[in-house]
């Protein structure tokens, strides 16, 4: 049996089989695969366009994740209720209501940020759709009162940036995004800025505390999509000379003269900008927060990928001992904006065992009396049922989750909605439904025009996607918190949520179903209840 799906063939790379019916399973190669045929899956298509087949498309209006079917994910744990009790609130029915339930948390070791949902939208770089669409995940995640990520990239891809010595003086770009998520800021939430390799050289936390205010900063080891660093496709020739002259790894070469004849006649389309993958040494990361601190930065996240276990120790070590504000694992398979498709699919930790990895490391440093770092899981969190299992799993030491793709969508489907509206052309399956205004169509609109009053007309239509959003992700968390009989999220523990296989309470530690509440069922089943003669 093959977890892999997809295997030479994806809508993803926008390849297919001849013999769709007919597929070897191992190799994903047609059955029978015959002269004649033009390429259209991955490997007959790379015959002739080569390294551009390693990843997905369209570049810039798409994002991506896995098709892989791990053995274990979130469907293998089912939230557990119960009948009696509460916790976190009076058990009286007229008070423990679903709606009554907090589905806030807060980060910062000393000077405490307030989230309204434990949720931070995990760094959004350079890729076209997280620029394109911004504004509606800053303004979003502002209102919805979540913690967003700036992520790699953002001001040497800037165009209109200024360097001084190499380093970084003023990026517009940068600014807009920061000033994007304080414009509409409401008391909850944050905005950190992210650095990479060529970002450190650049002087990006620099620039981001001391010249845009920032607070708090996210040191990247890596993501859950790949295993190397960031990268983007790039269609102008001019724009490729510039970011190989600020020190980037540009494929082709840009300054080739026989490339850039090539370009220019068609024949060579588009160029690659990749990062470089860091260095770590222990060391000089805990200089590095501790300059950060020093620098003005009042909080400093870390975010690593799904490397190897031991790697994974080292970051929540590192974290602990740099008393990091937010640790973000992201597991393998989740997504990315650009990152080779194979890679994607068959790289790491897939993110329910790294949980279970990430557990049991923190539990060894609370045994020993350290300080343990919020811990963020990431990785196809999309709904909130992944929201309540993931804290579970790795309760108490789980205070959020890592979201990108699904938030993205949720600016996607705003933005397309409100165009329609602007244009007049609302398809006739939604206006004869909803009706044919933001007000009508978006479900949340009436209470963010009541909030923001005049200012309501500026708000873009992505974020009121994104508010919407969050405002279902609240209300299903609260129906199953409510459930659980947990009515704040430091209530919820690791028995709330039960393992429906024997490989996923071994993967995760999780009891499985027919091993939970033994001793308590055995007890009960030994009681006289009976008060009164039936």
């Amino acid at each position: 049996m093959s977890f892999s799906k997809g295997l030479n063939a994806s809508s993803s790379t926008l390849t297919k089989n001849r013999t769709p019916g007919s597929v070897s399973p191992f190799s994903g190669l047609c059955s029978t695969c015959i002269e004649g045929c033009m390429g259209l899956c991955e490997v007959g298509r790379s015959a002739f366009r080569g390294r551009e087949v390693i990843y997905p498309q369209p570049f810039g209006t798409t994002t991506f994740a896995s098709e892989k079917n791990y053995p274990v994910d979130f469907s293998h744990f089912n939230i557990m209720g119960s009948a009696v009790g509460a916790r976190g609130i009076e058990a009286d029915s007229n008070k423990a209501v679903f709606h009554a339930v907090d589905t806030g948390v807060s980060l910062g070791e000393k000077e405490k940020i307030k989230l309204k949902l434990p949720v931070v939208i995990a760094a959004m770089g350079s890729t076209k759709v997280a620029a394109d669409n911004w504004e509606g995940l800053a303004a979003g995640a502002a209102l919805s009162g979540v913690a967003i990520v700036v992520g790699e990239n953002v001001c040497g891809m800037d165009m209109g940036a200024e360097f001084k010595d190499g380093r970084v003086v003023n990026s517009p770009q940068l600014r807009k995004r920061v000033e994007s998520f304080w414009r509409w800021y409401d008391g909850y939430g944050v905005i950190a800025v992210q650095a990479n390799v060529e970002d450190s050289g650049f002087g990006v936390y620099e620039y981001a505390i001391k010249e845009l205010g920032v607070q708090a900063v996210e040191l990247k080891w890596g993501q859950g999509a790949k295993s190397i660093g960031g990268e983007v496709k790039i269609t102008e020739l001019e724009k490729a000379v510039e970011l190989a002259k600020r020190g980037y790894l540009v494929y082709p070469d840009p300054m080739d003269p026989t490339v850039q004849e090539l370009f220019k006649k068609g024949s060579i389309k588009e160029f690659e900008r990749h990062s470089r993958i860091g260095m770590l040494e222990e060391q000089t990361f805990l200089q590095r927060v501790k300059e950060l601190r020093e620098m003005g930065a009042k909080y400093v996240f870390l975010k690593t990928g799904a490397y190897r276990p031991s790697d994974l120790a080292r970051a929540v070590k590192l974290a602990s001992e740099a008393r990091i504000d937010l640790l973000t694992i992201d597991g393998a398979g989740g997504g990315t904006g650009m990152s080779p498709w194979r890679m994607m699919n068959e790289w790491g930790i897939p993110t329910i065992y790294l949980a279970g990895l990430c557990y049991q490391y923190l539990h060894v440093l609370k045994e020993d009396g350290a300080y343990i770092p919020p811990v963020a899981l990431a990785g196809g969190v999309s709904l909130e049922d992944h929201v309540f299992k993931a804290l579970a799993l790795g309760a108490p030491y789980f205070k959020m989750v890592g979201m990108s793709r699904s938030p993205v969508t949720a600016v996607l489907v705003g933005n397309t909605i409100g165009k329609f509206i602007k244009n007049g052309k609302v398809p006739a399956s939604v206006s004869e439904k909803y009706g044919a205004s933001l007000e009508d169509i978006f479900v949340s609109a009436y209470k963010l025009k009541e909030k923001l009053n005049s200012d309501f007309d500026n708000f873009p239509a992505g974020g009121l996607g994104l508010y919407t959003y969050f405002e279902r992700i609240t209300t299903g968390l609260q129906q199953l918190m409510c459930g659980a009989r947990k009515f704040s999220p430091e209530y919820i523990t690791r028995d709330d949520i039960a393992a429906l296989t024997e490989e996923a309470a071994r993967v995760s530690g999780i009891k499985h179903v027919l091993d939970m509440d033994l001793e308590e069922s055995k007890e009960i089943l030994k009681r006289n209840f009976a008060s009164i003669q039936i």
